[in-house]
């Protein structure tokens, strides 16, 4: 039995609940506690669709992302060490879609349409972009090793130049945002030839606002340059990275050439080597670190969830009971960056727990203010308490589920041997 069971009354705790994983904790909370708040302030409409039982319980993700030809799929078919079904390779654009590489019995490729109405796929919700992204979206199901631990995402090669100039026909930096919210590692690739970050890809990396901890950069096919040449690269790369992240942390860039060809260049073979075991090192431990990210996902999420529920309910109070909604409705989506100030100074709260202030006004344009509710301070009592002291007693049994059976490292295909530390 676990330790924090012991302490409740009959192995239960205050409000008769009781918890066999983890997992099952985290649903449970974010259904009794999380969702009625959400629901209540069209928490949905304005930020991340509800989340259902497949998103706490799918394997870790991978999403890759990155300009045409960086080499994204032969990535993928490296870490596999094998082709999967629906793989396209060429130096032009030739993955115009997302594909979902997942573990199956049975080899094969699951359309869009037919994805996002499986229960046990976390794609559900993916729905809402339409037909023009479904018929876009591919599941690539294989009987491989890696994929009894991981799943990875394919993603279409970002546009350049005029090519920018190409409608995809749905939202590409919310489709990722969707993802970059759910995903466990977001793999930004780069190729040593092509540096530039295009405004689509500019647009791309800052879908994934506050998903900064997930982000790992890999400089792909560093072989094909010199050591001076390397250097060089290495640093255009980390300054033009900096002016798209804004975070005090400078983000991990690993070195190599993430393909089974033999090196061009053997000078940095070693740094290579050690370089790739690092990401294989990091990406082996997202099984072990599964349910803490889910943990800390869940917790980013509430606490997005109150800042809404006080500017709905603010909007709401300051309209007028009958003449001149529509004027008052414009003067405070004007006033909205005033009343984010507002809010921060009466609540307590984070000005990095706001929302982006332009999407939102552009959003509220949609709403009958009048028809928002009021501020419920039960629901965020309940959210408070859940983030107070129910987080915390799931923070213990992650530890507990870890000493009595720790997750299985990712295994096979180019892992095979490598050494979590």
């Amino acid at each position: 039995m676990f330790s924090w069971v012991k302490q409740e009354q009959g192995g239960r705790n205050k409000e008769g609940e009781m918890y066999a994983t983890v997992t099952e904790g985290l649903q449970t909370l974010y259904t009794k506690k999380l969702l009625p708040l959400e629901e209540t302030y069209l928490f949905h409409d304005f930020h991340s669709p509800a989340l259902e039982a497949a998103d706490f319980q799918s394997k870790p993700m991978v999403l890759l992302v990155g300009q045409y030809s960086t080499g994204k799929t032969t990535f993928i078919r490296y870490l596999l060490e094998q082709d999967f079904p629906g793989m396209r390779i060429g130096p032009e654009p030739t993955t115009d879609g997302f594909i979902a590489v997942m573990y199956g019995e049975n080899e094969g490729v699951v359309p869009g349409n037919a994805l996002v109405v499986d229960p046990k796929k976390p794609f559900r919700k993916l729905n809402a972009f339409g037909n023009s992204f479904l018929n876009r979206f591919i599941c690539s199901q294989m009987n491989n090793q890696v994929l009894q631990s991981i799943s990875i995402i394919d993603t279409p090669g970002i546009l350049s130049g005029e090519k920018q100039r190409i409608s995809r026909g749905y939202d590409f930096a919310e489709v990722l945002r969707w993802f970059g919210e759910r995903v466990d590692r977001i793999i930004l690739l780069f190729d040593a030839h092509k540096l530039d970050i295009s405004d689509e890809f500019s647009e791309a990396i800052r879908a994934f606002k506050g998903q900064d901890d997930k982000i790992r950069v890999v400089l792909n096919k560093a072989d094909q340059v010199d050591t001076q040449q390397l250097m060089r690269v290495y640093g255009a790369l980390m300054w033009s990275l900096g002016k798209v992240i804004n975070t005090p942390e400078v983000v991990r860039v690993y070195l190599g050439s993430f393909w089974a060809k033999p090196l061009q260049n053997t000078e940095n073979r070693r740094l290579f080597e050690a370089e790739t075991q690092d990401l294989f090192r990091d990406i082996q431990g997202l099984p072990r670190n599964a349910a803490l990210r889910k943990l800390n996902d869940l917790i980013k999420r509430a606490r997005l969830a109150k800042v809404h529920a006080y500017i709905i309910s603010y909007l709401k109070k300051e309209m007028p009971s009958l003449f001149g909604r529509e004027k008052k409705k414009e003067e405070l989506i004007l006033r909205l960056p005033e009343i984010y100030t507002i809010l921060q100074r009466e609540h307590h709260i984070s000005p990095g727990d706001f929302p982006n202030v332009a999407k939102m006004q552009d959003q509220l344009q949609h709403y009958d203010f009048s028809k928002f509710p009021s501020l419920k301070m039960k629901l965020i009592e309940s959210v408070d308490k859940m983030l107070a002291s129910k987080i915390a007693v799931l923070m213990a049994m992650i530890r507990e589920e870890e000493s009595k059976a720790p997750p299985a490292m990712v295994q096979g295909g180019a892992f095979e041997g490598s050494q979590v530390q």
